[in-house]
């Protein structure tokens, strides 16, 4: 899709087809397949028990027959972008330069669309390599208000999918992400400081503070990308689409008293906005 002899610039490029700029000018460097089905089998592990940190992952995986090395399990929780999830004290360093802002949502109650957005970033696994795909979930409702995929973890990926949600649906009043460099980056909490949205931070592992998310990326994995091998980014991003639609429109939730995502999401905007 991308046309390297055009004039219009690739960044210009990448931007019309809505594609992370890492992805463009990224080369990947292949994965063993050996490897690729560790990280598989620890992304199902995760999310069966997401308590596990990488000594018990590395046990899990011993006792299926699989011999690896701690470091190893380290060395691969860290480039899928997964850690054991459980609250500690904040004794970790944050990235050099990045400012933690504390959790908002404590004792909160959530009423209303567009009240609360939340965001993360999980690990897609397909054929041969991975991707990742990142999301902005409306926590009243728990739609899907934009998403995008990136063959790296960079932060201008999840920039444009923040960006994305503010255009097609407004802002919310609290905005909470994890810790994670992506969200902690000048250009994202700018983005949000700029348009006059609070921002919230879970505690580091702290799983529970973006409990809807990780329901989420549950859903996504178990009724979508484990039943698939995507060949390629393409296809995942085609695939991964259309489950997302109809995860909105179509797929109660007993959570919202068997309604869709967009039922709960539309049913009050048009009564607030008429106020």
């Amino acid at each position: 899709m991308i046309d390297r002899e055009h004039d219009l610039p690739i960044v210009r490029q990448a931007k019309v087809l809505h594609i992370g700029r890492g992805s463009v000018y990224y080369l990947p460097r292949p994965v063993p397949d050996a490897e690729l089905a560790i990280m598989r089998r620890l992304d199902r592990l995760h999310l069966e028990f997401p308590f596990a940190g990488s000594r018990m992952l590395r046990g899990l995986l011993a006792a299926e027959g699989c011999k690896i090395g701690r470091r190893h399990v380290k060395t691969l929780m860290r480039r899928m972008g997964i850690e054991a999830l459980y609250r500690r004290p904040r004794t970790s360093k944050p990235e050099p330069g990045h400012k933690i802002y504390p959790y908002l949502l404590r004792g909160i109650e959530v009423v209303r669309p567009n009240q609360v957005w939340a965001m993360d970033i999980t690990y897609i696994p397909m054929a041969r390599g991975f991707v990742y795909l990142a999301v902005v979930l409306d926590w009243f409702s728990r739609r899907v208000l934009a998403w995008r995929l990136s063959i790296t973890m960079e932060a201008a990926f999840c920039v444009e999918t923040l960006e994305d949600a503010l255009a097609r649906h407004g802002k919310p009043e609290i905005f909470n992400t994890d810790q994670g460099s992506q969200f902690t980056g000048a250009a994202f909490t700018g983005a949000l400081a700029g348009n006059g949205i609070a921002i919230s931070m879970d505690g580091k592992g702290a799983w529970r503070d973006n409990v809807f998310v990780e329901r989420l990326w549950r859903s996504v994995k178990y009724e979508e990308v484990y039943l698939k091998a995507y060949d390629s980014v393409s296809e995942a991003r085609d695939s991964i689409g259309r489950y997302l639609d109809f995860y909105n429109s179509r797929r109660p939730h007993s959570s919202l008293d068997g309604m869709t995502p967009d039922q709960a999401y539309f049913a009050t905007l048009p009564l607030r906005m008429a106020a």
